[in-house]
């Protein structure tokens, strides 16, 4: 344990003296999060963007049917004049143009918009009688979660700096201490590679933590993020994804000595991640091998079990298939990590 704690301590000091890492570590992901809660704020975003100019060109009375004005689906947009409207309705700014004041309303959709014939027949809906639509429909409804975006989005930025800060934080300065021969040096000491890699780990691991628990706590205090579900369920789990991305990382440092191949295989490892691992939306419609592809990620395990304790209420019990695999993964990249590793290039 001596070994070990020796190097734990001074991958630490490494750590918190590098003043620029420690600020980015930990302001990336609060300027992230407060972007997006500037530009959607709370409640539900409209889905479709409605164009409105005025009859008259020369009044700026957008006058438009009660119905349509307290819609949900409609995020209204004032146009000065037709043709302004007409432009971005053609360059798909807009979903929706509507001319005020008409009766019946006109409108128009463009023909290469799936999302403007939507919203075309959603604006017809709104301005039909419901004694007439009742004839035609019957509509139903369940009792579901509001999420705003910005709370769905939350654990995925979260997830997505673990990630960054683990494969990055570790994976390169490996990479370095090889290049610079400071494996070489403690090559000859008693230090076994495992107690190395551990050390890195557990450092690694408190470092994404410090600097995890402090974002979650200004972004709840200014935004009003809580957890909806167990604090354990969301530490397991954020201590397991932390750990497979380290121990990840540690595969790709275990025999690289060069630092421009290292960066470039990191960055070929986290971008598909961050991409395919639902952190900004969600892919249930892309194509099969895609979201199979997605299980493999550590970081798709991650989101979705932070995101199910924060957003639905999960219990440690609800998110443990994510943690069977994250732990799984774990333990092979890290005994994979340590029969590989060599401590010179």
């Amino acid at each position: 344990m001596k070994a070990f704690w020796s190097i734990f301590m001074a991958r630490n000091k490494e750590f918190y003296r590098d003043r620029a890492g420690l600020f980015w570590n930990i302001a990336f992901p609060f300027l992230i999060i407060a972007g997006f809660a500037a530009i959607f704020g709370r409640g539900v975003e409209p889905s479709y963007k409605l164009g409105v100019f005025p009859q008259l060109e020369s009044t700026l009375a957008y006058q438009l049917p009660a119905s349509v004005e307290e819609s949900p689906f409609f995020s209204i947009v004032k146009m000065p004049d037709k043709q302004t409207a007409l432009d971005k309705l053609a360059a798909h700014k807009l979903e929706i143009v509507a001319e005020a004041g008409t009766i019946p309303l006109n409108f128009w959709v463009s023909d290469s918009s799936p999302k403007g014939a939507m919203a075309g027949e959603i604006l017809t809906s709104t301005l039909a009688d419901p004694l007439v639509l009742q004839q035609y429909a019957a509509r139903q409804t369940i009792e579901g979660f509001q999420v705003d975006y910005i709370d769905w989005l939350f654990p995925g930025i979260l997830g997505m700096n673990m990630m960054f800060s683990a494969l990055f934080g570790v994976g390169f300065v490996v990479v370095r201490y090889r290049k610079n021969n400071v494996l070489k040096r403690l090559a000859a000491t008693p230090l076994t590679a495992f107690q190395f890699l551990s050390a890195h780990v557990v450092s690694r691991l408190l470092v994404i933590l410090f600097s995890t628990v402090l974002v979650y706590v200004v972004c709840a205090s200014l935004f009003g993020f809580h957890c909806k579900g167990s604090y354990l369920a969301l530490v397991v789990v954020f201590l397991l994804g932390g750990a497979s991305h380290v121990s990840l990382a540690m595969v790709i440092a275990s025999r690289g000595s060069n630092e421009e191949f290292a960066s470039g295989l990191l960055n070929l490892l986290s971008w598909p991640m961050m991409f395919l691992s639902e952190v900004w939306f969600s892919i249930e419609g892309a194509p099969d091998w895609v979201k199979a592809f997605s299980q493999v990620l550590p970081l798709t395990h991650v989101t979705s079990g932070m995101r199910e304790v924060m957003n639905y209420g999960a219990g440690l019990s609800d998110i443990m298939p994510q943690i069977l695999i994250l732990a799984l993964i774990t333990t092979v990249f890290m005994a994979l990590g340590s029969w590989m590793f060599k401590w010179t290039g």
